[in-house]
């Protein structure tokens, strides 16, 4: 294993189910080095070259994501006057259409009112027919009795 100086091992606990352990690390020691240095690295000097090219490649983002914006917005637009368009056009046949079934129910009920009348009208000539000829019935008979 490591060497004794680095760690300690004192047993805690021994039962027949099991042993327990506690395990003691040295501290460290001033002169090690640790895996991290204790302050952070210096960041290099940025020149104004440097500077510049990196607010032009920020403007340039910028500059993507508005167009990039601009563009979902134009399609979204579109998008809205097509399905607009296609309400408007739906609406539109669906009044033609329900225009067109009321015609047709009007010119079935006119049919049917016309049918009607020609049949009352013929139904008032036989019983006119008929009454004339009682009358005319009537008529003989009662010159036949004078």
């Amino acid at each position: 294993m490591a060497s004794p100086g680095v760690f300690q091992v004192r047993e805690l606990d021994r039962r027949a189910s099991g042993q327990a352990f506690e395990v003691i690390l040295s501290p460290l020691t001033p002169d090690a080095k640790g895996e991290f240095p204790l302050s952070p690295p210096r960041k290099k000097e940025t020149s104004l070259e440097e500077i510049n090219r990196k607010l032009e490649a920020a403007e340039e983002r910028r500059k993507n994501h508005e167009a990039e914006v601009l563009k979902q917005l134009a399609e979204k637009r579109e998008h809205d006057k097509e399905v607009i368009q296609k309400a408007i056009e739906e609406n539109s046949n669906f009044s033609k259409m329900v225009e067109e079934k009321h015609k047709q129910k009007m010119e079935a009920i006119e049919e049917n009112r016309t049918a009607q009348m020609a049949a009352l009208k013929e139904k008032f000539k036989e019983k006119d027919k008929k009454l004339e000829e009682v009358r005319k019935n009537r008529g003989t008979i009662k010159v036949g009795e004078n």
